[in-house]
C-alpha cells in the first residue's frame, strides 16, 4: 500500500458521482472511518488531504458540500472525532491546505442552511478551543480572516 492513495482514489471517484449515488456511498465510507485503527484513520485523512486539491473544484465542491451535510447528521461525538482528526493533521502540517481553494471551500460552507452552519461552526470552535496553544496558533494562522468571521471566532 505504500505509495498508493486508495482513499484518495475513492474520493476522486466519489466526486464524480451524481448526488443520488454520492450521498449514501460517502455516508457509508464516513461511518467506516470510525471502525478504523488510529493509524488507518491518519492514513485516510492524509490521503484525502492529498487528493482534494487534485479534484476539479466544481466536483470537489459537490463532494465537500455532501461531506459537510452528512457531518451535520452525525452525533456530536462522531462529528468532533472526524473534524478533530483533520484539524490535528492540518495543525501538524499546515502546508497541506496551501493547494486547497480556501475561498471556494468557504463559499461551499456558506451555501448550507443556518442550522447546518451553526452545528459545524460550534463543533469546529470546540475542537480548536481544546487544542494545545501551539496547534491552536497554527490553525488560526491558516484559517482565512473571512472564514473566521463566518465561523464567529
Amino acid at each position: 500500500m505504500v505509495g498508493e492513495n486508495f482513499a484518495g482514489n475513492i474520493i476522486i471517484n466519489l466526486a464524480n458521482l451524481p448526488d443520488f449515488l454520492r450521498n449514501p456511498i460517502l455516508k457509508k465510507r464516513m461511518m467506516e472511518f470510525f471502525t478504523l485503527s488510529e493509524p488507518e484513520q491518519k492514513e485516510v485523512i492524509n490521503n484525502a488531504l492529498e487528493a482534494g486539491p487534485t479534484i476539479p473544484f466544481p466536483n470537489f465542491s459537490k463532494l465537500f458540500k455532501t461531506w459537510l451535510k452528512i457531518l451535520t447528521t452525525l452525533s456530536e461525538e462522531q462529528r468532533a472525532g472526524l473534524f478533530s482528526a483533520y484539524i490535528i493533521e492540518v495543525s501538524k502540517s499546515p502546508q497541506k491546505l496551501i493547494e486547497f481553494n480556501l475561498d471556494g471551500i468557504l463559499e461551499v460552507y456558506l451555501t448550507l442552511d443556518e442550522n447546518e452552519k451553526t452545528i459545524l461552526a460550534d463543533t469546529i470552535k470546540k475542537i480548536i478551543h481544546n487544542l494545545d496553544e501551539n496547534s491552536k496558533r497554527r490553525i488560526l494562522l491558516i484559517i482565512p480572516d473571512n472564514a473566521k468571521k463566518h465561523l464567529k471566532f
